[in-house]
């Protein structure tokens, strides 16, 4: 939208007060963020005149894509919607809001690929960007309503993904970061087989290519293929992030999962025995409806056992439309509050240990920003995405490195969630 929107002339302000128009791109996934994108869309709407200068508010994303009629219908201040297939029509959108012509829209129907097809402007720092492979979802998780907010999963055609990772690199990004919903799953719908690893080759030839990442692949599609080539290509990063969402088989199968916990055992111990060096990250849901001590207990268990380097845990929020909904019986939210904290604190443990066993390790590290005393940079390895995990400080020297470079660092102190290192030649 950003670019489509400086194509047509308009120009992006820094501060609400400023614009003429106010845009929100929202998530309508859990509770949660449902009420963080309303507080935000009223926070905005306090900028509209008569009070404020804007003349407009428009509401894109999830949240105007599952609950359009509910925002026209308690939501006033919202002068339109665009839904999660409908980004590419923003430019126009405010064309006809601005001539008076534009009637309360609903959104189109989700799934469509078209929004990732346009050269889009790039929000992440200047190193690194997220390429997202495959729109929707259609693995029907029992608790998750994004099947029908963004429709059935839909893979970008391979020839898509690289022309854009061309364009991406070569104007200085030099890790790329492959995103979907099952990113394991691309190239099924479309070609009839898995192709992330083809994918993931074909971008690793690209000779502007740093680095690339690969997130949100379930186990059953963490392929021999997909191991090879994460061990055999020296610029796919030896990480991986495989959501597992429980460790009890029960729970597992009423969340409608593909795989149970034999076959996430097996996943976890494919990929260390091939690659010894991997940074596993997971992510884990307790007080799912049914979710006894018992089944906590083995979730436990299995974290313990496994070990995951990474993990976030998340608490189940009743969601309208999916399966789960209606479920019984509910897990009291205290219980699973307590258990959230439980699941994290034997993680605190086991992160601080993965942390401590990386001293001494020699890695790539990008400085990314400074700390505030100017003591520090702070930066990532292959070891760490963006925003979810641990950062590296590195000690600055006499003026001999800059933010953006790549430096050679010795981590020499770690704890749970963060690591120290110094630069070495």
């Amino acid at each position: 939208m950003s670019q489509i929107l400086k194509d047509s002339g308009w120009t992006a302000v820094s501060a609400p007060e400023r614009a003429d128009v106010l845009v929100i791109n929202t998530c309508g996934f859990i509770a949660s963020a449902k009420q963080e994108s309303i507080e935000a869309i009223l926070r905005l709407a306090e900028y509209k005149q008569p009070s404020g200068r804007a003349r407009r508010l428009v509401v894109t994303g999830c949240l105007s894509q599952r609950y359009a009629d509910e925002i026209n219908r308690s939501l006033p201040e919202v002068d339109a919607v665009l839904g999660t297939a409908d980004y590419g029509q923003i430019a126009g959108l405010l064309a006809r809001l601005d001539a008076g012509c534009a009637d309360w829209i609903k959104p189109g129907a989700p799934g469509s690929l078209d929004h990732l097809n346009i050269t889009r402007a790039v929000s992440t720092p200047a190193n690194y960007a997220y390429i997202k492979i495959a729109e929707g979802c259609s693995n029907h998780c029992a608790y998750c309503a994004i099947p029908g907010i963004r429709g059935p999963f839909r893979s970008r055609p391979f020839e898509d993904i690289i022309a854009e990772a061309r364009r991406l690199t070569a104007s200085g990004h030099g890790e790329l970061i492959l995103i979907a919903q099952d990113t394991g799953r691309y190239g099924l719908d479309r070609y009839g087989i898995r192709r992330l690893p083809e994918l993931a080759r074909a971008i690793c030839r690209i000779p502007e290519l740093r680095l690339l990442r690969i997130l949100y692949t379930y186990s059953d599609g963490v392929s021999d293929d997909l191991i090879e080539a994460m061990a055999g290509e020296d610029k796919i990063a030896h990480y991986l992030d495989m959501p597992i969402q429980h460790g009890s088989d029960a729970v597992l199968a009423r969340m409608n999962r593909h795989d149970r916990v034999k076959d996430i055992r097996a996943v976890v111990a494919r990929l260390r025995r091939a690659i010894p060096d991997i940074v596993l990250r997971t992510t884990v849901m307790v007080g799912f409806p049914g979710e006894t001590e018992q089944a906590f207990n083995e979730l436990l268990k299995l974290l313990d056992e496994l070990s995951f380097d990474r993990l976030g845990c998340f608490v189940y929020s009743p969601e309208e439309g999916t399966a789960a909904y209606t479920m019984r019986p509910r897990v009291h939210h205290q219980t699973a509050r307590r258990r959230q904290r439980q699941v994290m604190q034997l993680q605190q443990k086991i992160a601080a240990r993965a942390s401590a066993g990386r001293i001494g390790q020699v890695v790539e590290v990008v400085l990314e920003s400074v700390e505030d005393r100017g003591i520090f940079y702070i930066g990532r390895s292959y070891g760490e995405a963006p925003d979810v995990d641990p950062v590296i400080y590195v000690a600055a020297s006499d003026g001999d490195i800059r933010l953006g470079q790549v430096c050679r660092v010795r981590l020499v102190d770690a704890d749970a969630y963060e690591m120290t290192g110094v630069t070495v030649v």
